[in-house]
């Protein structure tokens, strides 16, 4: 039986941190990935050459000082990824159809603070309010400050009141709740169902900065790649924990792998999704109130997602700026399942070498729920029906008219060479419902993170913490925090820093 020190579950961002922080360490690791490679929703894929990313296409906390750098820091990885940032004065551009106004948004608390209380002179008060509870919550969240990761989780006023309901006791303007509403998309979560902590934490550093990766998500894979061949990290693609064995005095003894292999560990980091963790634990060995806070988990907001190229002129300030259509400034109708108007429609782009071409690289992605899908549930990608088929093209069709109305240039010159549905996602990306973000993040959920009823098992992921890169990532540097010691890993963070 080959013996690790830690087996880390899912190779995600999330795992791959995980790995890399215990490998760092000292520690023997086995990185267990069920797809066919490592990287998860980082990877990316090719049609026709063209190189297009499928779940990660921007983030915050990139700039020196930023979270993110600081975890990259930590990993030594900021020399091995080349961060490519938006437009410091066009950062986002938001588009509110209904009422036909444009917003340019730029980078930078300050800039944004200056810019938004120029568009709505009469909410200098309320804008300034928001932008510092914003900064309040951040600065009071420890595990946002790696230097504080020890210190206990302080719970917030604002854990316990919706975004919905701090916006309206902050403004009755519609169209301003709108804008500071817009980075739900981050998230895909209901303005009355998110907590206003939960959604300041995830906005905060893309307010200062929004950057993507040169090469994508899969410059990230290959700097974790780089590290692991100079550590003693074994990655198993086509693998997964299929029985955990020996369970006595609520550990685990040994780890039996799809494979037949069986493998002893002193502990397991499991990056899944909760639903896919509560699948592998013994049953005997967990309370019917663990089981019921798991089950009541739901979904986020899932996308479809269009993927093309921009052919014609060139424009060199392609892809420096994120364009989101919104027709109505209600997110919670627009991120509600039962919403029919047309949907809203984020338009993220970036420039590529195609064959020794430049090539201008296009996703769009409008906001999708698996009651879209219901239909087709039970089919798998490459054996669905051709119902599932019309719906893909009818939906492909909608967003082609919708950039179209936009911008005269993707009604021209717009080249479709790809499309995903949430069943795409589900399949490819092995999730149980194809969602974005994983589970919702709602106001008074205790989400699924660190030590399991099997004690020697613990839970990170995106949905343990926040969603997107820095909070997955975050989620493993609190778990592998308490993996290996408060005092340990304190001291190790503070030489890596």
């Amino acid at each position: 039986m080959k013996k690790y020190d830690n087996i880390v579950v899912g190779s995600g961002v999330s795992g791959l941190t995980a790995a890399l922080l215990l490998a760092l360490h000292g520690g023997k690791v086995l990185l267990v990935e069920k797809a066919p490679r490592i990287g998860g929703s980082l990877c990316r894929f090719r049609r026709q050459g063209v190189p297009f990313d499928t779940g990660f296409h921007f983030t915050g906390g990139l700039h020196p000082g930023g979270l993110l750098h600081r975890m990259l820091s930590v990993l030594g990885l900021t020399e091995a990824v080349q961060p490519v940032f938006m437009s410091s004065r066009r950062t986002h551009h938001f588009v509110f159809e209904s009422e036909n106004r444009a917003f340019e948004m730029p980078s930078g608390l300050q800039e944004l603070r200056r810019a938004l209380k120029a568009e709505f002179p009469g909410e200098s008060a309320a804008v300034d309010s928001y932008f510092d509870r914003v900064v309040r919550v951040c600065e009071k969240t420890s595990s946002m400050d790696l230097a504080r990761m020890g210190e206990p989780f302080q719970r917030l006023d604002e854990e316990t009141i919706s975004l919905k309901d701090a916006l309206d006791r902050l403004t009755g303007n519609a169209l301003l709740k709108g804008v500071l509403c817009a980075l739900g998309m981050c998230y895909g979560v209901k303005p009355s169902e998110v907590s206003f902590a939960s959604h300041c934490r995830v906005c905060y550093d893309i307010y200062e900065s929004t950057a993507r990766f040169q090469n994508g998500g899969d410059g990230l894979i290959e700097a974790f790649e780089q590290a692991f061949r100079a550590l003693a990290v074994d990655v198993c693609c086509g693998t997964w924990i299929a029985e955990c064995r020996d369970v006595t005095e609520d550990r685990v003894g040994s780890f039996v792998l799809n494979t037949g292999e069986e493998v002893a560990a002193e502990s397991a980091v499991l990056t899944i999704h909760p639903r896919s963790i509560l699948e592998l634990l013994p049953r005997d060995h967990l309370s019917r109130a663990f089981v019921s806070r798991v089950e009541s988990f739901e979904p986020s907001a899932g996308f479809f997602t269009v993927y093309g190229t921009l052919d014609g002129k060139s424009d060199p300030e392609f892809g420096s700026t994120i364009t989101s259509l919104f027709p109505i400034t209600d997110f919670e109708q627009m991120l509600d399942p039962a919403y029919h108007g047309e949907p809203a429609l984020v338009v993220c782009g970036c420039r590529e070498t195609v064959r020794g071409e430049p090539c201008q690289v296009v996703t769009t992605f409008e906001p999708s729920f698996p009651s879209d899908v219901e239909a087709w549930k039970d089919t798998v990608t490459g054996h669905r029906p051709p119902a599932y088929h019309a719906y893909k093209a009818g939906r492909v069709e909608a967003i082609r008219q919708h950039l179209g109305r936009f911008d005269r240039r993707y009604r021209d010159h717009l080249r479709v060479l790809d499309s995903a549905s949430m069943l795409t996602f589900r399949d490819y990306l092995n999730s149980p419902d194809g969602a974005a973000y994983g589970i919702k993040q709602k106001v008074g959920q205790y989400n699924l993170i660190g030590k399991l009823p099997v004690h020697n098992l613990y839970a990170a992921g995106q949905s343990a913490v926040l969603p997107g890169v820095t909070g997955a990532m975050m989620s493993s540097f609190i778990v592998i925090r308490s993996v290996l010691g408060k005092e340990a890993f304190g001291h190790f963070v503070s030489k890596r820093l």
